[in-house]
């Protein structure tokens, strides 16, 4: 963590600056304090003036002076900068998996899929494979699951990824993860036959720590005795603060919060973090920042200030979240403060991941990358149309998802014609569509000039879908799916 907080041991700074120069006073001999590394001590030595002695010879007759050799280094173009060590971590969020034996892809199911909120639920499992097979290729130093692992807490959702997920553990890759709001006490657990839908089995606080236990829990160094929140250490220099912000006390919410108690933790755990020279990095389901100016209530963690203000105090970087489905990023402030990016929904198009590096002096990269599905088909030899030309099918299959959307918020609207419905919607889908992927900017101009934009401005509020069609205008200024800092 950067050293905001080095004022706590300015005085013990200044008596070692003391003591050096003491030291440096009474010896004859330069030597280097303890800790100089051997870059630094190369540094003085060639920068210290030479005591110089003259032979005979070039003191009865002196000649002409050797040409000065540069300084190692000097020569040609300047070297990239080099760092003591990086990091990369994948970060998968709000896989929604549904195991495949609680559905039957019937009527039902389908309904629920083309009028849902574009999770390609149909090929999760899929999607899910592919995503896993590409972590162990490109052999990331962990891989972070942020919440939401399953569609609504079925415990056989859980089991059934836990299991896939020991491939990952088994190539040597930790896997870490946390539960998202959909993902304990959920009363809406359920399997779809037929044209019918059944109570299936949900998953208590105990059962999710137990199906989760390699992958994050049996490994903590500590862990938050009121939550599922934990820190696991990554090495000497790094360690996750994976916080479960998910309220399923008497059953499950969609919004997130944290307990006094849990502050209480998290302060201990930061302060342990920088007595032991660690970076950490914060990871939870919901989100620390106000990304969505609508719907902050379901969204931002409650009281989520205070938060930030910790975070901030102990300088740290950066905050990982997802719950949002949508690929955004934020700072608290607008030229400083701590960064947070938000990892689209892997279960809806375009079906992507984050990757991220960060280095020891405190600079970060991150970026999106979608599954190659298409590869993972032909490589497994599957027969679906769907699959093979995946890239066809997921902007079609969201587009026409949020088309029902808006279609079945405004058809209760009098007043509207059949056609302003239909231009609307088609607005409205192509609209949001870009903003999941994280590039409404790319469309915004585009939108204020198409002439059924006017329809959902101006006459007055129809829904909360008015509001958020302007929010996502007012919001569509940059790419979020890349982000760097120093």
């Amino acid at each position: 963590m950067k050293a905001y907080k080095g004022q706590r041991r300015l005085g013990k700074v200044l008596a070692a600056v003391l003591c050096i120069v003491l030291l440096g006073a009474c010896s004859k001999e330069t030597k280097a304090p303890p800790g100089t590394d051997e870059a630094e001590r190369d540094t003085e030595a060639a920068t210290a003036k030479p005591e110089i002695i003259l032979s005979e010879e070039e003191t009865e007759e002196p000649g002409a002076q050797e040409p000065i050799e540069p300084f190692p280094g000097q020569e040609g173009e300047p070297e990239e900068p080099e760092y003591k060590w990086e990091k990369k971590a994948i970060i998968g969020t709000d896989i929604h998996y549904l195991s495949r034996t609680l559905t039957d892809g019937g009527s039902r199911f389908q309904h629920m899929v083309e009028h849902g909120d574009g999770k390609v639920v149909t090929y999760v499992e899929q999607i899910t494979d592919a995503f896993l097979e590409e972590v162990i290729q490109e052999r990331p130093d962990m891989l972070i699951l942020s919440g939401d692992l399953t569609l609504d807490g079925e415990k056989k959702s859980h089991e059934e990824l836990a299991e896939k997920l020991y491939r990952v553990e088994d190539a040597g890759i930790p896997v870490l993860v946390i539960p998202g709001n959909h993902d304990i006490n959920n009363r809406h657990a359920a399997q779809y036959k037929g044209e019918e839908r059944f109570p299936a089995e949900f998953t208590t606080p105990e059962e999710f720590r137990e199906i989760y236990r390699d992958f994050g829990y049996d490994e903590a160094v500590s862990e938050d005795g009121a939550t599922l929140s934990y820190v696991y250490e990554v090495d000497d220099y790094n360690c996750l603060l994976m916080l479960d912000t998910c309220q399923y006390q008497q059953k499950a919410l969609v919004g997130g919060a944290i307990m006094t108690s849990t502050y209480e933790w998290i302060e201990a755990e930061l302060e342990n973090a920088w007595d032991n020279g660690m970076n950490v990095i914060p990871v939870a389901h919901h989100n620390l920042l106000d990304e969505s100016e609508i719907y902050v209530e379901d969204c931002t963690i409650e009281h989520g200030e205070e938060l930030v203000e910790i975070l901030e105090g102990w300088g740290v970087p950066f905050f990982l979240s997802g719950h949002l489905h949508v690929q955004h990023a934020k700072r608290s402030e607008a030229d400083r403060g701590i960064w947070e990016m938000v990892t689209s929904s892997l279960s809806t198009p375009a079906c992507q991941y984050g990757n991220l590096i960060y280095r020891d002096d405190g600079s970060f990269s991150y970026w999106t990358q979608s599954v190659d599905v298409e590869r993972w088909a032909r490589e497994h030899n599957r027969t679906e149309e769907d699959l093979l030309e995946f890239n066809k099918f997921k902007e079609p299959f969201l587009r026409r998802v949020f088309y029902n959307q808006s279609y079945d918020k405004l058809q209760v609207i009098s007043g509207l014609t059949m056609e302003q419905l239909d231009q609307m919607s088609e607005l409205y889908s192509e609209l949001n569509y870009h903003y999941y992927q994280g590039t409404a900017y790319q469309i915004r101009e585009k939108t204020l000039r198409d002439p059924d934009y006017q329809l959902w401005t101006g006459d007055g509020s129809f829904t909360v879908l008015t509001d958020y069609v302007e929010y996502i205008i007012s919001d569509a200024k940059q790419d979020y799916n890349r982000v760097s800092g120093d």
